[in-house]
């Protein structure tokens, strides 16, 4: 089993590579017609990798995945009808395209926008206002009278 390539993202600009020792891999597969086990039948793969323990990540990038996880540990099965090796290349690229989204950092907050000038909130908030001074107008005039 070769060490598991994380492509370079906007949180990984060098990409990652996560060793194999640290990937675990479970394969089952479904009977074949005839009762054995063929190549060509659905080949289940699941691929988890321990993100808490791993010497992969740099501590800011272990914390980033830990709030993704919370559990500390990410399973990523790939079960269409294939082949095993083809499916075990699926989970592989899952498990990074995951990886590479998790350690992205935060997009930057939006500053608020203005409501454009045709837009709902803008209108409602003018017939608040129109209410709110008809109510004042109206008080205004009684205590006069």
């Amino acid at each position: 089993m070769r060490d598991l390539h994380v492509p370079a993202g906007p949180g990984l600009p060098d990409g990652l590579v996560v060793p194999s020792a640290e990937l675990v891999e479970r394969f089952s597969r479904s009977p074949g017609p005839g009762g054995q086990s063929v190549n060509t039948t659905d080949s289940r793969v699941e691929l988890e990798y321990d993100v808490g323990a791993s010497g992969a990540l740099t501590d800011t990038q272990r914390a980033r995945a830990l709030r993704r996880w919370p559990e500390g540990r990410v399973t990523v099965a790939a079960s269409e009808h294939r082949s095993q090796h083809r499916n075990r290349v699926a989970a592989r690229e899952r498990l990074a395209d995951l990886l590479r989204t998790a350690l992205a950092p935060p997009p930057p907050p939006r500053r608020p926008t203005r409501p454009s000038r045709g837009s709902k909130e803008r209108r409602l908030k003018a017939k608040k206002e129109r209410a709110s001074t008809k109510a004042l107008r109206g008080r205004v005039r009684d205590r006069d009278r």
